[in-house]
Order: structure tokens, then C-alpha cells, then sequence
């Protein structure tokens, strides 16, 4: 079912041609308004507000409505669009969810990711990028399980045909359903702030930081001749100062309720393990970890990169995560 924009046909933009699962989503939503210039953007998701929400900001992108762990109907989207590059960001994104619906995660981030997968080859994509998280480094939870064996399948599946890689974020700053929107609601509402773990660190980095490094790992991937996941150094920020910052920011600055972890929560993230170290390559313009390939720079990443040893972001670096001076 095509939802938006009908008059737009495969190709005939002179861009080339970008499928995104998941694309009304938050990074999905970034990731075509960074590079419109660039690609002629097809969005495969289920959610029909989120679908609505996004004609309103991308008016160009064409909509379909599917899921994906509906094969046939993924195959026969990508024969019709025939897209030069998918990015695959369709997934249950939520720890605690993913805890207590453990088959459900199962059948749409692995399921559903064969079966992009088989689309992509059936379809012959030059490229295919899955984005990843860092709960998929040394996993502790349903989520972090999925997104390592979504990691492995795409690696698994890389052909001269389709070159399929990975993009590994960490936290992204202001997505939907993410902490950093929920607080400043309830700071402004008056609300006090909810916090599991006064100890909890989380890398994070911004929506535009999440497109580039897609865009740069779709880059790679077209160089390369070798599976790989991609990710990007980045800083980590303390859950607590992030509440203090912004109930100060946005609220009567108190400090925020310890109300304790969730299920499937760790208090520290790692986004590169030590057991990774020897297959972990700094890019040669420092900005990005390529594993599994040194094509893109041959020094080796000397320290596991977690939310516990990355460098701690100070008050103004918090501010520019939700965008206030």
C-alpha cells in the first residue's frame, strides 16, 4: 500500500535510489532530511502516524506501509523500488520491552532481519547497512542479543552482489520514546525527574552524529571488499548530571528520584570490548572504529570504549544534545 506521494516513480529523481525500514522513526527521519540532496528516499514502516508525521517533514520521501516480518511483502517492495542502498533501522529499540516480550524481539529484529536480508539479495542492492547499538556489545539482554546476532547475519551474508555492513551506535539524543524529551516534559511540567541509577553512564551523540556515521559507513561499504561494523567515538555523559542539567535548564532544578533499575538495565554500556580490540581499526581521520577491516586505517584502538572509560561530556556538550545554549 503506497501512502504518500504517488506521483513519484522509482528513478526518476536522477538521485539514487535509498529504501529505509524503519525511516519514519527519529534517525530514519534525520538520515533523509541531512542528505535529501543526495538520495530519493522510500520509507517501509508500520506505523501509519509516524508515516503521516513524516510526509509533513519529508514530503518527498514515498511511503509504504509493511512489516517486516512479512517476507513476500518485503520482496515485492524492493523488486518495485529496486533501491540502490537500504538502510535497515526497523526494530524493537526498547531494553525493558524486549525483556518481557523476548519472542516478540526475536521474530521482528532477527526474523525481520533475514528477511531484509533476502530481499536485499533478491533485488541484487549494491548496498545494505544495518544499524546496530552498542547493547549488542557483550549483550546482558534480550535487546543486546538480537542486535549482535542482527550484527553476525548481515556480516554473514556479505557478497561481492550486495555488500552488506553494520553501523553501531550508542544512545541517540532525543529519539523517540528516549529519556533526554521525556525529562525535559516533565521538568517543564513542574514533575520531578525519575532516575534508576544515580551511577548509570550512557554514551550518547546527536541525530545529525547518527546520520553521519550511516552515511559514512554507506561510504565504506562501497569501497570495501569485507563485511564490517562501523561506529564512531564518541563522549559518554552521567545519567545524574544529565537530570540536574536539565531540571535546571527546563525545571525548579532538585535533584532527581532514584528509583531503580529496569529490567535488562546495565550501568555502564561498552561500545567496543576488549575482546574486540584486536579486530578494532581507527579510521584514518580519527573520527570513526572500523571492526573487522583495517582498510580504513591501520592503528588499532588501544582501549575498550565504553560509558565507563570515554571521556565525560561537560554542561555545554550536554546542552547541545537537545539543542539548548
Amino acid at each position: 500500500m503506497n501512502t504518500e506521494n504517488p506521483e513519484i516513480e522509482p528513478g526518476k529523481t536522477g538521485k539514487r535510489r535509498c529504501l529505509i525500514t524503519g525511516g519514519s522513526g527519529t534517525v530514519g527521519v534525520s538520515f533523509m532530511k541531512e542528505y535529501e540532496h543526495e538520495f530519493e528516499f522510500y520509507n517501509v514502516s508500520r506505523n501509519e502516524s509516524y508515516i503521516s508525521e513524516l510526509a509533513q517533514q519529508c514530503p518527498n520521501t514515498k511511503s509504504y506501509v509493511a512489516d517486516i516480518r512479512d517476507a513476500d511483502r518485503l520482496v515485492n517492495l524492493f523488486l518495485k523500488v529496486r533501491p540502490e542502498v537500504v538502510i535497515h533501522a526497523a526494530a524493537l529499540k526498547h531494553v525493558n520491552h524486549a525483556e518481557l516480550n523476548p519472542s516478540k524481539t526475536v521474530e521482528v529484529n532477527i526474523q525481520g532481519s533475514l528477511n531484509v536480508i533476502k530481499a536485499c539479495i533478491r533485488a541484487e542492492v549494491p548496498v545494505a547497512v544495518a544499524i546496530s547499538t552498542d547493547k549488542a556489545c557483550q549483550p546482558e539482554n534480550i535487546y543486546g542479543y538480537s542486535k549482535k546476532i542482527t550484527e553476525q547475519i548481515f556480516m554473514e551474508h556479505y557478497n561481492e552482489q550486495t555488500k552488506f555492513a553494520c553501523a553501531r551506535f550508542a544512545n541517540v539524543a532525543g529519539s523517540n520514546g528516549s529519556v533526554i524529551p521525556f525529562w525535559i516534559k516533565s521538568a517543564s511540567n513542574g514533575e520531578e525527574l525519575k532516575l534508576t541509577d544515580a551511577r548509570m553512564n550512557r554514551l550518547m551523540f546527536t541525530t545529525k552524529d547518527a546520520s553521519e556515521l550511516i552515511r559514512q559507513t554507506v561510504a565504506y561499504a562501497e569501497q570495501s571488499s569485507e563485511a564490517f561494523v562501523l561506529s564512531r567515538i564518541m563522549k559518554s555523559v552521567n545519567m545524574r548530571e544529565l537530570a540536574n542539567v536539565i531540571s535546571r535548564k527546563f525545571g525548579n532544578g532538585t535533584e532527581p528520584l532514584i528509583v531503580g533499575k529496569r529490567p535488562g538495565e546495565k550501568l555502564n554500556e561498552t561500545l567496543v570490548s576488549q575482546a574486540e580490540l584486536g579486530n578494532a581499526y581507527v579510521t584514518d581521520d580519527g573520527k570513526y572504529i572500523a571492526l573487522y577491516t583495517d582498510k580504513f586505517g591501520k592503528e588499532r584502538l588501544t582501549q575498550e570504549l565504553s560509558s565507563l572509560t570515554a571521556d565525560y561530556m561537560n554542561e555545554e556538550e550536554i546542552c547541545e544534545l537537545f539543542g539548548t545554549p
